[in-house]
């Protein structure tokens, strides 16, 4: 069945929204708001359907010529046919409407604590890092390429336009160099990583394998001649969502990666996160700052000193490192394992003291007490079931809330007000221009608690 319609709306996720004769919602990949397409109903449910673009009759203005050709294969730039000034704008809509429907705030708080979205200077060859998926054909063939969301599907371009120079072509060289390097042999890799930094210069390739014996120097020097990288590193993990790590072997170079962020230097396992956008990931640390009554001086962070201050999932110290350079009392709460150590490694590093605890944050927040602000910065799934309401009874006079995921966040801020906070601010900031992706940096305030 086809039928014409308008779009109305970018979505929360990587497809436009606009209404079908009927009056249903209907979500459609490729839309741009205010285009007049053609489009044919693919799925249709109770509430809602998707439908494919069969025909734009009429381009929206917000329409631009798509860069990389191989977008629609991989999936991994679906807003790359919208204007830069339309992705943060739907960016920060998708924000507003989260408060709006999740939260349940009115439509006019929403818009009034809504910041537009800090752009990113870089739209096209921003990312730090490229995540592989690796696989076997039922040929034989080994891929390496793009999960497309959703799939299992790999797709393989042979270039990322969305990667530093450095390694945007790293997808057809790891891929010729790994074939070579196997043979006809299984050397279990299920996933490789490659991040590279515009500041430092380092790159590491992570190749991420099953326990097994494994031709180490072998591979290295076959890795070596593909892409130049000063550290290659095997994690030894089954593979699955679920993965366990069991090891890490270096193979070649240092074995880490060094990245430079807020005029701190940190130094990344291969098993542990760090943003994949650096120069946004700035921004955020200077929300964080400011938020907590800091400042981003021309020496680095100030104006904490004497504060205590929690960071919950810390990570590597992206947020406590200038929490603790600009004076303040950190302690820092991270789980993974890796982390924790590139944590410690970190703060002594850049000579600042971090009390590090390696734990869950659900558990070690309610030993903490006497906290002035408290910084936390969750995965996906946002805060776990009761974390809030322990956060509320240790009662510090500030939170910021660092979320990449405006749904899981917009109801933890219902959770939030429930327990004598209130949402005062919320800055989104754009880390993934060309994709639906925003991250979210918010601040609470105690309304039990005289301001700082």
């Amino acid at each position: 069945m086809e039928e014409t319609l308008r779009i109305e709306r970018m979505g929360n996720g990587a497809e436009a929204v606009g209404r079908l004769a009927s009056g249903k919602a209907v979500f459609v990949a490729g839309g741009a708001p205010g285009d007049a397409v053609r489009v044919e109903v693919v799925e249709e449910k109770a509430s809602f359907a998707r439908a494919r673009i069969v025909a734009v009759e009429e381009p929206s203005l917000q329409r631009v010529e798509p860069r990389c050709p191989q977008g629609d294969a991989c999936g991994g730039c679906p807003w790359q046919h919208l204007s830069y000034e339309a992705q943060l704008e739907a960016k920060r809509a998708n924000v507003v409407g989260a408060l709006v429907h999740t939260t349940g705030f009115d439509a006019a708080r929403a818009e009034d604590l809504v910041r537009p979205c800090l752009p990113s200077k870089r739209q096209w060859g921003y990312r730090n890092k490229l995540e592989l998926g690796a696989a076997r054909a039922e040929n034989g063939e080994f891929l390496l390429g793009f999960h497309r969301e959703g799939t299992h599907e790999i797709a393989t371009p042979a270039v990322c336009p969305l990667a530093h120079d450095a390694v945007a072509k790293a997808p057809k060289a790891l891929r010729g160099a790994l074939r070579f390097a196997q043979g006809s042999a299984d050397l279990g890799i299920f996933r490789v990583g490659v991040r590279h930094s515009l500041r430092t210069r380092e790159t590491e390739i992570a190749l991420w394998t099953k326990p097994g014996a494994f031709p180490r120097a072998h591979v290295a020097k076959t890795l070596k001649s593909a892409l130049k990288a000063t550290s290659i590193v095997r994690v030894l993990a089954d593979p699955g969502r679920a993965r366990k790590i069991k090891g890490v072997e270096t193979l070649d170079g240092k074995g880490c990666w060094g990245e430079e962020l807020a005029g701190a230097r940190f130094l990344t396992s291969a098993p542990s996160f760090f943003q994949v956008n650096t120069a946004q990931a700035e921004k955020l640390a200077a929300e964080v700052v400011e938020g907590l009554g800091g400042r981003m001086g021309e020496e680095g962070p100030e104006g904490l000193d004497g504060l205590l201050v929690a960071d919950l999932y810390a990570g590597g110290g992206t947020f406590s490192v200038p929490l603790a350079q600009a004076g303040a009392d950190v302690i820092a709460i991270e789980a993974a394992g890796s982390s924790v150590r590139d944590l410690r490694r970190n703060a002594e590093m850049n000579g600042v003291d971090i009390e590090v605890v390696g734990g869950d944050a659900a558990r070690e927040l309610p030993e903490l007490g006497g906290l002035d602000a408290l910084v936390v910065d969750p995965p996906r799934a946002g805060l776990a079931d009761g974390v809030a309401e322990s956060i509320a009874e240790a009662a510090p006079a500030r939170v910021a809330y660092v979320s990449c995921n405006p749904a899981t966040w917009a109801r933890d801020v219902a959770r939030f007000e429930q327990n004598g906070y209130r949402l005062v601010r919320a800055q989104p900031v754009d880390l993934f221009p060309q994709t639906h992706h925003v991250e979210v940096a918010s601040l609470f305030e105690n309304v039990n608690r005289r301001r700082l």
